[in-house]
């Protein structure tokens, strides 16, 4: 497995000052957050994007931030559709091999919600296709629907398209309603992303995104969740995703030294700098 970290870890940064604070914290994959790039992207240029990146040695394998393509509707779909659609060329362009899709569908959900989102999912997944990305679908547990792995699973398979595939978020795995005999339901065929995050003295019906620390300082049991992946075969990228505000005061070079010492023992690698 790829060790990795997300970008809305430290949301206050720039995207220019997170690529030079995660190399220099030995971190070279970086989950980018699409807001970050694209405002980058408006003040400079893509041409400046590429020259940092290769100046620090740093990769972007995945990007995350997009919501809103399954089942809403009017003027926000459109509005999510055309940022999407705006979004794909700069993925081809950065070799963002995969986009997460944030599964952030609210109730009330009926079938017709259903029949939208999987025709929403096909459709977002050809059009990722035709520039080369993958698309990595996110359970969340606080959804309408879908709200667990088996469930995400299923819909990933139902679609049927080769690019399509899941995002495996510890949060949502831990606090909904996902259960360990779930993890059978993944593979190489189909999981494409996994965030890693740890809680502690929380009880997961309360736990909020805000309430995500370090891998390690906690107590959920994140060395069996990635003993379990390794025996079903994954090898992608595994990224800290934290939305914790406390932690985005500290400095990206403190974040990433610390959190790239806590991914490398999980994952049971060497520290490298």
């Amino acid at each position: 497995m790829h060790p990795c970290l997300a970008q809305i870890s430290t949301l206050n940064a720039s995207f220019a000052q997170d690529v030079e604070d995660y190399a220099a914290g030995a971190c070279h994959a970086i989950e980018v957050w699409f807001t970050k790039l694209e405002n980058h992207v408006r003040e400079h240029s893509l041409e400046h994007v590429k020259e940092l990146l290769a100046e620090h040695d740093v990769r972007l394998p995945v990007a995350a931030g997009q919501g809103g393509l399954l089942t809403s509707q009017g003027a926000a779909r459109a509005e999510a559709w055309k940022l999407f659609d705006s979004r794909l060329p700069l993925c081809q362009a950065l070799a963002i091999e995969t986009v997460v899709i944030a599964g952030d569908v609210s109730a009330p959900f009926a079938q017709v919600d259903l029949d939208r989102l999987l025709v929403s999912l096909a459709d977002a997944a050809r059009r990722a296709a035709d520039h080369g990305v993958r698309l990595a679908l996110e359970f969340q547990a606080e959804a309408a629907f879908p709200n667990n792995l088996q469930t995400a699973a299923a819909i990933i398979e139902q679609v049927g398209l080769p690019n399509l595939g899941l995002c495996l978020d510890a949060f949502h795995f831990s606090v909904g309603r996902s259960k360990t005999e779930d993890l059978a339901y993944l593979g190489p065929h189909n999981l494409f992303h996994v965030q890693l995050c740890d809680l502690a003295d929380r009880p997961r019906e309360l736990a909020s995104d805000a309430d995500r620390i370090l891998p390690g300082d906690g107590d959920m049991p994140l060395e069996s969740l990635l003993e379990a992946l390794r025996g079903l075969g994954y090898a992608g990228h595994v990224s800290i995703e934290l939305m914790n505000p406390v932690i985005w005061q500290i400095s990206g070079r403190q974040f990433s030294e610390v959190a790239m010492t806590a991914l490398r023992k999980l994952l049971g690698q060497a520290s490298m700098q």
